[in-house]
């Protein structure tokens, strides 16, 4: 029979990955935990995504995966159980690993809401904000559900395929979000209307919308932009939209907030729930020190 490591695993899946932070992150609060976990990147496409959960279950030393994008979606197929949020977005951002009798069990999770909630109320966007949303995604649904929770008045979602964009309208019709789709090619012509907006494109995926933006003449008096592409930065559009007098979210105040949900699932999930309890806050700073941002303060 196979020995398993006593040293748990986890990593980060998605296409392309080379630019993530999340090993990073995570590696950085297991240390200050005091918990052995190994965390890496590994560069996986929707194809080749069944067979690397079929590998992690024949493992058995995995705690657990981050999911980003292009395999929120594909992931809700490939586990043994949805989360009620996963379940109501229809996409996976987390997949928590418990291994019993031999047996590995995976739970399909969402921390992106929680991430881009606590991002937009770290930048200063209160509740019942007017709001938009660029592509319709599997991130782009967790956007509706942080704008839901928000109470945003109404999400317009601008996209480039309507018909691949169904299930994303269809998420906001079941969460009771007020939100309907506009062609892609408005964008750039209507966000200075918004007090919010969130981009879910991947990097350089806003370029052009940028370019015709920042040719616009509305000025944009404070509103907020979350751009969740964080690598190059600042992306072509963030740089547009604090040229013109609006505030910017980055894209790694989401990943700071949802990977500290994924840290307190996965430590849960070997069972040291013990070592988070009551350290919410230094998992926040020592993540923070590595990604370069400012300290929280205590009551963040």
């Amino acid at each position: 029979m196979r020995e398993v490591s006593e040293r748990l695993r986890g990593a980060v899946l998605g296409h392309p990955i080379g630019h993530s932070k999340s090993p990073q992150l995570h590696n950085a609060a297991y240390a200050a935990l005091g918990i052995d976990y190994g965390y890496q990147a590994f560069d996986v496409e929707v194809p080749g995504l069944e067979a690397f959960f079929s590998k992690v279950r024949e493992d058995r030393d995995w705690y657990g995966l981050s999911v980003t994008m292009p395999l929120k979606n594909a992931s809700v197929d490939l586990v043994d159980e949805l989360s009620p949020v996963a379940r109501a977005l229809g996409a996976v951002n987390t997949v928590i690993i418990t291994n019993n009798d031999g047996v590995a069990h995976l739970r399909g999770d969402n921390t992106d809401v929680a991430g881009i909630v606590n991002a937009l109320l770290h930048g200063g966007v209160g509740e019942r904000p007017r709001a938009a949303i660029l592509g319709g995604g599997g991130t782009a649904v967790s956007a509706v559900a942080a704008l839901g929770e928000l109470q945003a008045r109404d999400v317009d979602i601008f996209v480039r395929n309507p018909a691949k964009a169904a299930d994303t309208l269809e998420v906001a019709t079941r969460l009771e979000v007020p939100a309907q789709l506009l062609p892609y090619e408005d964008a750039a012509a209507t966000l200075a209307g918004y007090d919010v907006v969130i981009s879910t494109l991947p990097p350089h995926g806003a370029d052009a919308l940028a370019q015709q933006f920042a040719s616009q003449s509305a000025a944009l008096d404070g509103a907020c932009l979350l751009d969740v592409a964080y690598d190059p930065w600042p992306s072509a559009l963030a740089a547009a939209w604090e040229s013109k007098g609006g505030a910017v979210v980055p894209g790694i105040e989401m990943l700071l907030y949802q990977g500290v949900e994924q840290v307190k699932l996965f430590a849960q999930a070997g069972g040291h729930q013990d070592r988070v309890t009551g350290r919410v806050g230094d998992i926040i700073n020592v993540m923070c020190d590595a990604l370069g941002l400012a300290r929280r303060p205590a009551n963040k």
